[in-house]
């Protein structure tokens, strides 16, 4: 998604775009068969729905991973930045992400998603942009996130996300996937916050946690509230669509916090994780 220049290169750039694009969408399609199950009896009335959605903070793969109140209570301050070092490479960008799902979508989701990225982007200020915040965290605490460094899981979080943002016929799954981000960080950024703050790390340092702790209820309200229960209501059929996007990003949140915790408590039970 980087921009560029042009190229006469284009062709080939195309073909390879082409390649990859396929793959992807192999990908995506494996993955909706593999979680089929869980949605079959996903509701079709608007508030119905919502209901549904809204039990995945309390139910949803991988909520309440003990990882967080260990970051919060237990880990070093190494421990935290290896942390947010995998989480920083996998960031894909919810910015950039809620406006390439909010392309062609009905008039009042378009306008939540529209809210949501004039938040993100610091309501016109640059200091209070969400994505250089983040950065300036990992520049102040020494961190150099790197591709080759990070491990698949996150980056499979990271691609997943963007290929529903950046395919239209995954649109549904994106606003299912950006819903549920909304409705399930809050918990857990808080922790990741406490931990910083307990390790001795600045608060401009945690600012970006410590905001998201709070803004997110908001959003996930208002996500909720005005893009969901309008976009069911015209069309019960993208419920399931809805879902099964929220449920893979939780799946591949799942996946994630499993493997950090396999990383990060191999030192405190070797016992455990010594297979990993």
């Amino acid at each position: 998604m980087a921009p560029a220049a042009p190229s006469h290169e284009w062709r080939r750039d195309l073909e390879r775009e082409h390649q990859m694009r396929e793959a992807e969408g192999a990908f995506i399609e494996a993955f909706r068969s593999h979680i089929a199950p869980l949605v079959e009896q996903t509701p079709t009335g608007a508030q119905e729905f919502v209901a549904w959605f809204e039990a995945l903070k309390d139910h949803g793969p991988g909520q309440w991973d003990p990882l967080f109140d260990w970051l919060e209570s237990q880990a070093t301050l190494e421990d935290l930045k290896w942390f947010l070092t995998q989480e920083a490479a996998g960031e894909a960008g919810f910015d950039d992400l809620v406006a390439m799902t909010q392309v062609k979508v009905p008039d009042r989701a378009k306008l939540e998603l529209a809210r949501n990225y004039w938040d993100e982007m610091g309501r016109g200020s640059a200091r209070g942009m969400h994505g250089p915040m983040l950065t300036r965290t990992t520049s102040m605490l020494g961190l150099t996130p790197t591709i080759d460094a990070t491990l698949w899981q996150s980056l499979c979080l990271a691609n997943t996300m963007t290929a529903f943002a950046t395919t239209r016929r995954y649109v549904w799954h994106s606003i299912g996937a950006l819903g549920v981000v909304e409705l399930t960080a809050p918990t857990r950024v808080a922790c990741v916050d406490a931990g910083l703050k307990r390790a001795g790390v600045a608060p401009e340092a945690r600012k970006y946690f410590a905001l998201h702790a709070q803004l997110d209820v908001e959003h996930s309200k208002a996500w909720n509230a005005e893009a969901l229960v309008p976009l069911v209501e015209e069309d019960p059929s993208r419920a399931r669509f809805i879902a099964e996007g929220a449920l893979m990003r939780l799946i591949c949140g799942e996946q994630c916090f499993d493997t950090y915790r396999a990383h990060l408590w191999a030192h405190t039970h070797p016992l455990v994780y010594a297979a990993e």
